[in-house]
């Protein structure tokens, strides 16, 4: 899974980037155009399984991030930039709530709906730029012969066209499955899930849980395919350099309840409608992400195709009553552990074994 980190200048991208992934970088380094790098998803459920099996290797799932530095005006037009974000899974767009009279706001004021607004016009003139070259080509290849299969396609675009041009980003416009399959290609940027990073200063981080009413923020939560989540990003950067022991007390100070990293973590997972399942044995102790609502064949395919197409049945037992019994084979004895067919959907936390020919 890839994210790519957006927003104006000036609002803690990098800073974000740097929290999110614990990677280091120099004054010179951090200014650059892009980086990319990993941050490990943190889950105490696995966690929790690793002391049953004392396993050789430990395998949390991961994100990978990619910052690519401040979004201006006619920038969606550089060439290098698009082919990061085009790759990406979903947009998280860093907005800027703090102040800073050294660094101020490039607008003047702090505004998130008309911060939100004005990087959402630069994904869709974009887009926009991108279909109405690929319409005309349609138009000249459908004047040659009328094929049913351009002619879907070209029904699809002027579906998008006609959204863009109402300043719609195509991520709020409902598409039928074969809309679906036939945008898929294009990677429109204003399509993708957004996820809005709201950066607070250090006085507002007592009242975190209540920034979408503070800030009238609501309309901007409730569209689709959308999250917005809350971030103190200078005190953030203050907890990633901490221990644990001194994590959990600076954070009870702070009346934080986690970390924000965890915070825009999982925001990414729900946004994107993901979940992890478990594999677990002396070898290796591991979380797999797949999409909620996969059934247990297409889920073994995660792991490896191999196991998808030699799946025979998937032996299952939910991570709390295998850590309740103390092992898989007292969980057994207890009837929490079921044998399921590839039909079975997969549940967020269910510790699997396949069974698989080959």
């Amino acid at each position: 899974m890839k994210t790519g980190i957006i927003g104006l200048p000036l609002v803690g991208k990098t800073s974000l980037f740097k929290i999110l992934t614990r990677v280091h970088l120099d004054a010179k380094a951090a200014h650059g155009a892009t980086h990319i790098g990993v941050a490990t998803v943190p889950d105490k459920r696995l966690d929790q399984l690793v002391p049953l099996y004392k396993p050789k290797k430990v395998t949390h799932a991961s994100v990978e991030y990619v910052d690519v530095g401040g979004l201006v005006k006619d920038r969606a037009k550089d060439s290098a930039f698009l082919t990061e974000l085009r790759q990406v899974d979903c947009l998280a767009h860093v907005v800027r709530l703090f102040d800073d009279p050294v660094h101020p706001h490039p607008a003047g004021s702090l505004n998130a709906a008309r911060d939100a607004d004005s990087v959402d016009v630069e994904l869709m003139l974009n887009d926009l730029d991108q279909l109405t070259r690929r319409l005309e080509r349609l138009e000249k290849d459908l004047k040659k012969k009328r094929e049913p299969q351009l002619e879907r396609e070209e029904a699809a675009l002027l579906k998008c066209k006609a959204a863009l041009e109402a300043e719609t980003p195509l991520r709020q416009v409902d598409f039928t499955p074969e809309e679906n399959k036939i945008l898929t290609g294009f990677m429109f940027l204003s399509r993708k899930p957004m996820l809005y990073v709201i950066n607070l200063g250090d006085d507002e981080v007592s009242e975190i849980e209540n920034v979408v009413q503070k800030h009238n923020l609501a309309a901007l939560a409730a569209k689709p395919q959308t999250k917005v989540v809350p971030f103190c990003g200078k005190i953030e950067a203050e907890l990633s350099e901490l221990s644990d022991e001194e994590l959990a007390e600076m954070m009870s100070g702070y009346g934080l309840t986690e970390p924000g990293r965890d915070r825009v973590l999982r925001a990414t997972y729900e946004l994107l409608g993901l979940i992890s399942f478990f594999t677990a044995g002396e070898p290796e102790v591991r979380a797999w992400t797949i999409e909620r609502g996969t059934n247990a064949q297409r889920a073994a395919g995660a792991i490896h195709t191999d196991l998808e197409r030699g799946f025979i049945k998937a032996e299952v037992v939910f991570w709390d009553r295998l850590l309740e019994a103390g092992s898989l084979a007292r969980a057994k004895e207890n009837g929490h552990v079921r044998l399921e067919g590839k039909e079975y959907i997969v549940k967020d936390g269910d510790v699997i074994l396949f069974r698989h020919s080959g």
